[in-house]
């Protein structure tokens, strides 16, 4: 993604065009800025004992997870679906981590008939495993009581739902011992979305005392959450090359300390990998202005991008057509959703805007499709990635409106599993249009 001329472009294509020719919700994915995020994480240390794991939950696009796979990343998934999704993508059952949270016996046998490794984060869970898979082997969420994140929303650690606490590890261990499960792995996670790393560093060191308790352990997990500046101009990024040594010296002194060097060591980014390789691109549909406020509407309902109205996240905003004036205005961007919450950005300062102008909304490739949704039946956008070779590529087809019908059943008699509009093929052709491409 670039400026030229005034305008944003991907690669040689000017966003406008994309929008136009792919239709609006439209998310578009760079490929070397994927690659080259995979890269720094595959490089952080240099041991053959340290591997990576994608949080896949934060972008489950299949080619972006074939990227990730080719990149040398291993997979982390919490559900049957992000398994199934990960194996359609190459991923063997012993590249992928199961950590389930508040899973099902149904779901969790799931991963252990396919030869996935399981982690529990409660002696309930462990309990499931057991009844499931004596004599199976098992890895353990851990709660260090060292959260970290962007919002407390997103803090995994403390009083929180997530993990085993230290002080419930005999009972848990008593547990495994009677189903004769073998504890061979511990892991955690803080929170997502920090940019300094010592809240982290100071969990990773208290799990690795954690970890002198247990016999056996092959792998240690320290978890994600590793940020990226979302604010371009306020934040600075995670400095990981400052990260890398404190965290290799934490580790070698470990190692040192226990004898133990033949422990795996893992980290589980999701944000990190996918987040910059995203923009979401939408259209302005509506410019008004109620009570002193200027809105600007758009296509880009919370639907689509659910994170500033959950979160109160900020994600930066840039008129395609419009990029660099120095003329601003203050606005407030929203979407077409039934809710005063539909903000994309608020009191934003941006140049010029006019109707049928084409919005980007930056670093959208974590948790923005993933956490999309089809409420007020709105239909989920088209993907798109821009490849290396500069040539763009459909990676899923926008949605039509047989998808809101697929598995429902209704009506009776002969009108059963139809609609009043016509039926399900009329639903089929009346929405299937841009961005349905392959």
């Amino acid at each position: 993604m670039r400026i030229r001329d005034n305008r944003l472009y991907f690669g040689d294509h000017f966003a406008g065009d994309l929008a136009r020719e792919f239709g609006t919700p439209l998310y578009v994915y760079e490929e070397e800025v994927l690659r080259a995020r995979c890269r720094e994480l595959k490089n952080l240390l240099k041991r053959p004992n340290c591997a990576v794991n994608y949080s896949m939950k934060a972008n489950s696009n299949v080619a972006l997870l074939e990227i990730v796979r080719n990149e040398g990343l291993r997979v982390d998934t919490m559900s049957p679906g992000e398994i199934f999704l990960a194996m359609e993508a190459g991923y063997r059952p012993e590249e992928i981590l199961f950590i389930g949270n508040n899973v099902s016996k149904a779901e969790m046998s799931y991963a252990i008939d396919r030869g996935v490794l399981v982690s529990v984060d409660s002696i309930s869970q462990l309990e499931y495993f057991g009844q499931l898979k004596p004599g199976g082997e098992v890895v353990v969420r851990i709660n260090p009581n060292i959260g970290d994140g962007h919002s407390a929303k997103v803090i995994t650690a403390g009083r929180v739902k997530f993990g085993t606490p230290r002080d419930q590890l005999p009972e848990l261990k008593r547990v495994a011992a009677r189903y004769d499960v073998s504890i061979i792995g511990i892991n955690m996670h803080i929170g997502s979305l920090f940019l300094t790393p010592h809240n982290y560093l100071a969990a990773v060191e208290h799990l690795l005392e954690i970890a002198e308790g247990f016999d056996h352990l092959r792998l240690i997990d320290f978890g994600g959450g590793l940020g990226v500046p979302y604010r371009h101009t306020q934040e600075e990024r995670f400095p990981l090359a400052e990260f890398a040594k404190e965290f290799e010296a934490v580790l070698s002194a470990w190692e040192e300390e226990t004898g133990n060097k033949k422990v795996k060591f893992i980290i589980e980014p999701g944000r990190y990998p996918v987040a910059e390789c995203g923009t979401l691109l939408g259209t302005v549909h509506s410019i008004k202005e109620n009570f002193g406020t200027v809105f600007v509407g758009t296509d880009l309902g919370f639907n689509v991008l659910i994170r500033p109205e959950l979160y109160g996240a900020y994600h930066e905003v840039i008129v395609c057509n419009n990029a660099e004036s120095r003329d601003l205005v203050e606005v407030s961007v929203c979407g077409n959703i039934c809710e005063s919450g539909d903000l994309v950005a608020e009191a934003r300062l941006l140049p010029d805007i006019s109707l049928d102008d084409t919005l980007a909304v930056l670093d959208a490739g974590a948790y923005g499709f993933s956490m999309s949704s089809n409420y007020n039946m709105r239909l989920r956008p088209a993907e798109v990635l821009l490849q290396r070779d500069g040539t763009l590529r459909v990676i899923r087809e926008r949605e039509d409106l047989s998808y809101l019908l697929a598995n429902q059943r209704y009506g009776t008699g002969e009108t059963a599993g139809t609609s009043p509009a016509g039926g399900k093929g009329e639903a089929r052709g009346e929405a299937k249009g841009k961005g349905a491409k392959s």
